[in-house]
């Protein structure tokens, strides 16, 4: 059974974002597709907190993340996922224009699961998000989901 937990867009371009969505929405997945607009928001919406406190998505499926944000960048929002133990397994798929060799190995040494360059032409990116929303939402195989502890933190002595 397909796993339909949203897909997590984390855009600042109003533009890009715009695209990718449509992209997505050509593809007729049933996930849903949750847009936030910073790296603070991403951590937010991931571990159910600030506005997205007491939410019940159980995770996104994949967390498509620009690396220029404001608040946290995406390397910032990377870095804190893979040390938090409920989110470390999380497939996030760096979406950027940098083309930047540095961005790259740096993703990759942080965990990053895939690292996209948004291709300029229309065509091209619009084929490319599809390709990564049918992948990530129908072929992979996420991991399961490790939900928050609920109740207070109690410490070792």
């Amino acid at each position: 059974m397909r796993d339909l937990r949203p897909i997590l867009l984390v855009e600042d371009n109003p533009k890009d974002a715009e695209l990718t969505l449509a992209a997505l929405a050509r593809c007729q997945l049933l996930n849903e597709v949750t847009h936030v607009r910073d790296g603070a928001e991403a951590l937010d919406y991931l571990r159910a907190q600030g506005a997205y406190a007491g939410a019940q998505h159980g995770g996104p499926v994949v967390v498509l993340l620009d690396l220029k944000l404001p608040k946290l960048n995406g390397l910032e929002v990377l870095a804190e996922v893979r040390k938090d133990p409920h989110l470390s397994s999380t497939p996030i798929v760096m979406l950027t224009s940098s083309k930047e060799e540095r961005d790259l190995v740096r993703s990759y040494e942080l965990g990053v699961n895939a690292f996209v360059v948004k291709p300029v032409d229309f065509k091209e990116f619009f084929e490319a998000i599809q390709g990564l929303g049918m992948f990530w939402g129908i072929t992979n195989q996420p991991p399961p989901h490790r939900p928050f502890a609920t109740g207070p933190v109690r410490g070792n002595g």
